[in-house]
């Protein structure tokens, strides 16, 4: 496998800028979510989900994994199939890959409103005008009390104290945020405490910047 996201997905095997210990924290928040779950089924949506690493990872061996319902969706081909293998070798045939644009509702349809919806990878790769309004439109994507897993990097400027403002303005309450000590990554969750709103398709939440423009990069690129 080749491509600009495929290698970024092999610095999890090499140990990269603090990935596995920011892995660890979104798939502690995903664990408490489906603790803290009722009984019944758990619906589930991942945008620009990769491999699908996060949720599988939380999955396996938890005594609620059968009971999730998940829409993963993602652009990259190579991702997207070795999601689909691993979810295969984990017995969840209810996680269901999807090859498609995640900056845009329409592949959730269906699949929305859920019960957890993570946003990881993202918001380090767009503007920040695309960050607010994916955050506005979340709630569009939202079951009642639904949590929200994101990420983003605390590389200068620190966009993540607005990145919480933002969420807390569009109605969800803040679980927790974690800052990954020794690195820049950071990982919040947050809990709708709002009524959801009517999902809709054709909503272009984000679209990712030119490499050489993303935040996320350029701050790799600056001097120490």
């Amino acid at each position: 496998m080749s491509g600009e996201w495929v290698d970024w997905h092999r610095q999890y095997e090499n140990g990269g800028r603090g990935l596995a210990r920011r892995l660890e924290a979104v798939q502690g928040f995903i664990r408490a979510m489906l603790d803290g779950a009722p009984p019944g089924p758990i619906r589930a949506i991942s945008l620009c989900a990769g491999d699908g690493r996060d949720l599988l990872g939380a999955l396996a061996g938890h005594p609620r994994a059968e009971d999730v319902r998940a829409r993963l969706v993602d652009a990259t081909p190579e991702l997207v199939d070795a999601g689909r293998r691993a979810a295969l070798r984990q017995g969840l045939p209810a996680i269901e890959f999807v090859l498609a644009d995640a900056g845009i509702t329409d592949p959730f349809e269906d699949a929305a409103p859920a019960d957890l919806v993570l946003a990881c990878g993202i918001f380090g790769n767009v503007t920040n005008d695309d960050i607010r309004n994916t955050i506005r439109h979340l709630p569009e994507l939202c079951a009642r009390d639904a949590t929200v897993v994101w990420t983003r990097g605390r590389f200068a400027p620190d966009l993540t104290p607005t990145i919480r403002g933002w969420f807390l303005e569009t109605g969800f309450v803040e679980l927790g945020f974690i800052a990954i000590p020794d690195t820049t990554a950071a990982v919040g969750a947050n809990r709708l405490d709002t009524l959801p709103a009517p999902y809709r398709r054709g909503i272009r939440l984000f679209t990712f910047l030119p490499r050489e423009e993303r935040p996320s990069v350029r701050a790799q690129a600056a001097p120490p």
